[in-house]
Order: C-alpha cells, then sequence, then structure tokens
C-alpha cells in the first residue's frame, strides 16, 4: 500500500468503504469517509482531499502504546504539573502557560484535569495521569520521528496532493481509562491559522481500538466548508494570559455529530476545518493515538498569531526526506 489510490481519493461524500490495510500485524484499515471527517476545500492542490481514515505508517507498531506508557512512567526530568488546555479552555495562571506557550519546539507532558488533590499529590497512580505528551515528538524522539516521515506517510501526503508539507506539532494523546477528559468540538485551524484556509491536514493514528465507550471522534459531515469563526491567539509579552480567544464559534447541532469507530492501526485524516470533538472515557480501556499536523508549505502564510511558532532551534522540518 502506497498511498491513497485515484478510486479512493474519488469517493463520493459520506461514502464509507473498507479495504485491508495491513500497515501493522493484524491490523490497519482504509475507511474513506468523504464529508464524515471533512473533504477538503479547492484551496487544496490539485484533487480529492479528504479527512478519512487510513492505515497505519510504517514505524509505528503494536508495542507503540507501551512506548507511551514508559514515557509517562519514566520522564526524565521532574515535569511541572500542568493541567491539559482543551480548545474550550481560557488560561488561567494556574495551568502554568509559559510551560505550554514554550512546548513547541520541546517534548512536555500535561496531565488530567483532577488527578492532584489540593496539595498537589496524585489522586491516581502517576503513570494513568498524564493526558498527553507533546508537541515535538516528531522531533526529538527517534520512533515517533520515524513514523511521521516513513515512507507510507509520504506516500499518502504526495497522493492528497502536497507539494512542500511541513510537520507542525505532535502529540500521543492517552486518553486514560474512566478519567481521560473530553475534548469540546473545535475546529484544528482555530489554534493552527493560515492564510489561505485549507492548508492544514491532522494524521491521527489510532494505537487501540477506538468506540464510543472509550472516546472515539465525532464529526460534522460537510462542516468543513464553513469558515473559521474563532481563533485562539498569543496575546502581546507581558500579557497576564499569554493567550487571548477571538470570536465564537457558531451553536454547531448535536445531531449533526457522526461517530468514527476505528481499529488499532487506522489514521484518519483530519481536514483543517472540519468540526470534530471526543467525549470523556468512561470505559476500563485506554484509547492511545499518535497524531500530528502538517501544513502545505507552499503559498501559505503561518499566522505570527499563532500561539504555535517555529523557533530557531525547531523550524517546521519538511515531511519529505
Amino acid at each position: 500500500m502506497t498511498g491513497l489510490s485515484p478510486s479512493q481519493l474519488q469517493k463520493p461524500q459520506n461514502e464509507r468503504s473498507g479495504v485491508p490495510g495491513g500497515w501493522i500485524p493484524g491490523a490497519g484499515r482504509i475507511l474513506v469517509c468523504r464529508g464524515v471527517c471533512g473533504p477538503a476545500t479547492e484551496d487544496w492542490p490539485d484533487s480529492g482531499r479528504d479527512g478519512c481514515p487510513s492505515p497505519l505508517p510504517c514505524g509505528i507498531s503494536s508495542s507503540h502504546p507501551q512506548q507511551g506508557r514508559r514515557a509517562a512512567e519514566n520522564p526524565g526530568p521532574a515535569v511541572t504539573p500542568c493541567r491539559c488546555l482543551s480548545p474550550s479552555d481560557t488560561p488561567s495562571p494556574q495551568d502554568n502557560t509559559e510551560y505550554f506557550l514554550s512546548s513547541g519546539d520541546k517534548i512536555r507532558f500535561f496531565f488530567e484535569k483532577g488527578v492532584f488533590d489540593e496539595k498537589g499529590n496524585f489522586l491516581v497512580p502517576p503513570e494513568k495521569s498524564i493526558n498527553k505528551i507533546d508537541h515535538a515528538l516528531h522531533a526529538h524522539d527517534p520512533v515517533f520521528k520515524g513514523a511521521t516521515h516513513s515512507s507510507k506517510v509520504q506516500a499518502v501526503a504526495r497522493s492528497l496532493g502536497f507539494h512542500m508539507p511541513v510537520v507542525v506539532q505532535s502529540m500521543y494523546i492517552f486518553k486514560q481509562p474512566r478519567i481521560g477528559g473530553k475534548v469540546p468540538a473545535h475546529q484544528d485551524a482555530t489554534f493552527l491559522y493560515t492564510e489561505p484556509l485549507g492548508r492544514l491536514l491532522g494524521l491521527w493514528i489510532a494505537l487501540e481500538d477506538t468506540t464510543v465507550e472509550n472516546g472515539c471522534l465525532w464529526f460534522i459531515p460537510g462542516s468543513h466548508t464553513s469558515g473559521v469563526s474563532r481563533r485562539m491567539v498569543r496575546t502581546p509579552a507581558g500579557s497576564m494570559t499569554g493567550i487571548s480567544i477571538r470570536g465564537s464559534d457558531p451553536a454547531w447541532d448535536n445531531s449533526l455529530y457522526v461517530p468514527t469507530e476505528v481499529g488499532r492501526g487506522s489514521l484518519i485524516l483530519i481536514h483543517g476545518e472540519v468540526v470534530h470533538k471526543s467525549e470523556q472515557n468512561l470505559s476500563d480501556r485506554s484509547r492511545h493515538v499518535y497524531t500530528f499536523h502538517l501544513m502545505e508549505a507552499s503559498g501559505t502564510v503561518w499566522s505570527p498569531e499563532n500561539w504555535l511558532q517555529p523557533t530557531a532551534e525547531l523550524p517546521f522540518p519538511p515531511l519529505y526526506t
């Protein structure tokens, strides 16, 4: 499997099909979900840009949930407890906003809500307290760097018409059993804004089966066409919050969401403007994923107001090697 075939790219909207994948042993499939995960706009180069689950890239294997668990259990130097900022959050001083804002070129740990008591002691085992590890696994961890730049990921990007894709961020998300927090409805471009729009793509790799019970993704079909009315932007240096919210989201109809359950070894491609969410994990099973975002750099301006900015230490690295 070298990418998305022309027939997969041309599936009619809202049609879903599954074919064998095999990107990891015994798992992996392609589910073409035009509209469900958000077809791309005409702003993308060439035709056929989708949000769709696809096979798992070479380099990620069934052992990678253990890779994430080992990182959570052995973080190395002391980690500052920092409540994970969700898309609906407005930061406050206790969020340790600077820790978040300076994480774009580093690997850092963010905790679930409710895992500390009033004295800062863990209420759950430390290895079960982590919400996510981000934002530069693709640059600093050899396993995830190899997976991000794998030949199969590059083939998918080429089949989608990317000319100069760069990797802007990466995350390992745990969605811990019973306490894995919900992610409210949002558009990725709210946080990772480009001009023109339509140049951002999320790659969301399921390392474990994802179901309604353990917090799978939900999408509003066709919502990528409505634009972006809410932005999270950096505030001027020296401000109290570091981040502010500009604008507001419309009242999205909850009845329009479609759950996207996928098996271990699937990759969901997420258009930057498609509306999506996930609910709290109330099950006894975790929902580990590795996810990263690509931007088509050719003819694109990365907003200087985005919270995440390339640095001298880590410019956005090209995907193609």
